[in-house]
């Protein structure tokens, strides 16, 4: 009975917290004045803006939360900022819905500041102007149905008690010195004294007092302060400091959604390289250094790597899962006779291999290669290869023991937590470090210039596709994702570049930007095709980015994209990952047109790559298949040992002096500042043509 009872609490308390945010955020939805016709039948196309849900809008028309999903499936599951929405004009009358009339309030000045809502305001929006909480608006309006607020209509606010205004002259008032951003007094006094009403003096004072704070909060122990700009958020302000979004929040309670000049309260102390900028003129201070990326020019032509000397250690860390391979036999219980299991012993085959091995196998095939090439040109080298799976312990041991300190370069480890163990010690040793594999993000390279990342990440990938969406400029853009909750960073970041690029192709008005967020045929079974089609242009070239790295995703837009693409003109941009789907019937690629950007691009044709297949044949007795890491393996190594015998410890602060002729790619290392890492941005643009071969686009590169 006790558990019952304590769970019937906590479902009044949720279901009291559920109505006082949702009611909180309740926006007033104003309808729609476009009309269009679509085969036959005239709808309303409604623009959602933020705060706004099915609901509200189906209040707004006057119709159902049924009659809006049955004309837009995917609203079923909510809908987001800026998505457009269609609404029978047959169902809608012309007449505005009739909303409830609110009860008159009898004003009491001394407590409360009276206002009027206006189109767009919520009552979180009134509790930041105002500075007090949601709950106290709410509380404060208890004849009001809050979830049913319409322009219009009048709210109690409570004022704030240290501001509370006691009955005073207007004279008084208005003699007040009030602050502002300026901190000058305003001229009140332009207008006559008795022109102003005690309203209008109290509100006067209220909204002086309730302003964003100008000035830095003081100082407190173990936290600093950051003044929100524009386009910023929890998350980015977390990931700018390298602090996690839990601690950010938990610093900030009292702040959910920053403004611009609110200042967030961040642990921990400011890095060196973003303090403030002490200046004599206090109008031109700074909040902070602003650091620009470090570009370096690469050097034009092939560096010469001939006739090298010295002698070098190199490191190899990567899985090879050596206590996996040496298990030659297993137990085979998957025969059952007579009604009782078998269990048979399988011995393994001479020339098997642990299946996870095999690509690091090939990587490090690629290494001893490339340290046969350079040693035959006259440098020493000496590799020291070691096991190092996912978990942590032998990498410890490894830096304990110091068999690390005295080497030149270290290739590896792949694993995330490994690699962030090993960037500190190689930080604070001065070695150069490669992570040889892609990486979730590129967080590491903060404040540790012997990093490199071989292979480029998302980012990168990203900022190439918008920088090509330029050359569309003016065309029907479908942006096709899965991020329906709005929540995914990835995609966040990529819209935000798309349109930056875009904006600054065009003026904003004539961009054609369509958001398609992916929902699986399995929820809207044939509508599918429905949904895109309504996105595209039958006058204009449409242009679909699939932001998207999930199969499910790529292959169900892919193969719809392909059921409507001859009825119109049609160009695809997916991200790198979609050159490796095995899954999916690469006939949609070619005859899609499909382009991407794609980290390798090797070309049979070239000497190197025919003399580098040729010695792999005689001294593994096989060749490498286009995607094996044994080619990623030897540029890496051939790329940096040539650079640390050429060019010395200066090939590590500066590695665009170095520019060897490598086979699948063009190493271009970028750090966003002088004490961060680099981060190959080598990308080349392929194209699967209609003639079903793939091409480099040498103009798009």
């Amino acid at each position: 009975m006790k558990i019952q009872n304590m769970l019937r609490t906590v479902a009044v308390v949720f279901a009291v917290w559920l109505m006082v945010h949702t009611a909180a955020g309740q926006v007033v939805v104003e309808r729609s004045k476009d009309k269009v016709v679509i085969a036959g039948v005239t709808y309303y196309m409604h623009q959602v803006k933020k705060g706004e849900t099915v609901y509200s809008i189906a209040k707004a028309y006057g119709i159902t939360v049924e009659d809006i999903t049955k004309e837009n499936p995917p609203a079923a599951s909510g809908v987001n900022s800026g998505q457009t929405i269609r609404i029978p004009a047959s169902l809608v009358h012309d007449a505005q819905p009739v909303q409830t009339e609110s009860p008159a309030l009898i004003h009491d000045d001394a407590r409360y500041i009276y206002h009027v809502m206006k189109p767009g305001e919520t009552v979180y929006s009134l509790s930041k102007s105002f500075s007090v909480s949601e709950s106290d608006i709410i509380n404060s309006n208890q004849g009001i149905d809050i979830t049913k607020l319409s322009v219009g209509t009048e709210l109690a606010i409570p004022r704030h008690q240290s501001i509370a205004i006691q009955e005073k002259p207007v004279q008084q008032v208005t003699n007040t010195e009030l602050p502002s951003s300026t901190d000058k007094k305003p001229d009140l006094n332009s207008e006559k004294p008795e022109s102003i009403s005690r309203a209008q003096a109290s509100q006067q004072q209220i909204s002086a007092a309730t302003a964003p704070a100008t000035q830095e909060p003081p100082q407190e122990k173990g936290y600093f302060f950051h003044k929100v700009k524009s386009g910023e958020s929890l998350s980015s302000i977390s990931a700018l400091y390298g602090v996690t979004l839990r601690e950010l929040k938990k610093a900030n309670r009292d702040l959910r959604f920053p403004q611009v000049g609110d200042f967030v309260r961040v642990p921990g102390e400011m890095p060196a390289n973003m303090r403030e900028v002490k200046t004599v003129n206090p109008d031109t201070v700074k909040l902070h250094e602003e650091i620009p990326v470090v570009v370096h020019k690469k050097t034009e032509g092939y560096t010469d790597v001939s006739r090298l000397k010295g002698s070098l250690n190199i490191a190899v860390l990567l899985p090879f899962y050596l206590r996996d391979n040496s298990v030659r036999s297993e137990v085979d219980s998957s025969k059952v006779v007579k009604g009782k299991r078998s269990y048979q012993i399988t011995v393994k085959e001479d020339g098997w291999i642990y299946p996870s091995s095999i690509d690091f196998v090939e990587m490090y095939e690629g290494i001893l290669l490339a340290a046969d090439t350079l040693r035959s040109l006259g440098v020493n080298i000496t590799l020291h290869a070691y096991d190092i799976n996912k978990d942590t312990l032998a990498l410890c041991g490894l830096i304990r023991d110091r068999k690390l300190k005295d080497m030149d370069l270290i290739i590896g480890p792949v694993y995330s937590d490994n690699l962030a163990i090993l960037a500190d010690y190689a930080r604070q040793e001065g070695i150069p470090v490669v992570s040889p594999v892609p990486l979730y993000d590129n967080s590491l390279l903060k404040d540790n210039p012997y990093i490199f990342l071989a292979s480029s990440t998302l980012e990168v990938a990203q900022q190439a596709l918008a920088r090509e969406m330029r050359s569309y400029a003016g065309q029907n853009f479908i942006f096709v994702h899965a991020d329906t909750m709005g929540v995914d960073s990835d995609v966040k970041r990529f819209r935000k570049m798309l349109h930056s690029e875009l904006g600054d192709a065009m003026h904003g008005e004539k961009i054609r930007f369509r958001e398609f967020p992916f929902y699986s045929r399995s929820m809207f079974n044939s509508d599918s095709l429905n949904r895109l089609e309504r996105s595209m242009s039958d006058r204009l070239t449409n242009v679909f980015i699939i932001a998207s790295e999930d199969l499910p995703v790529i292959s169900e837009t892919m193969i719809d994209i392909h059921n409507i693409s001859k009825r119109y003109d049609v160009k695809v941009f997916g991200y790198p990952v979609m050159r490796d789907l095995d899954n999916l019937d690469p006939r949609y690629f070619f005859e899609l047109n499909l382009k991407l950007f794609s980290p390798y691009w090797i070309d049979y044709s070239r000497s190197i790559v025919t003399g580098f297949n040729s010695r792999f044949r005689q001294k593994f007795l096989t060749e490498p298949p286009e995607r094996s890491y044994a080619w990623e393996g030897y540029d890496i190594a051939y790329y940096f040992l040539s650079g640390l015998a050429v060019h010395g410890k200066e090939f590590i602060r500066n590695p665009s002096i170095h520019h060897p002729e490598l086979l699948q790619t063009d190493f271009d290392f970028v750090s966003k500042s002088p004490d961060d890492g680099f981060e190959n941005n080598n990308l080349y643009l392929i194209n699967f043509t209609r003639d079903f071969e793939v091409r480099l686009d040498t103009e798009g590169k």
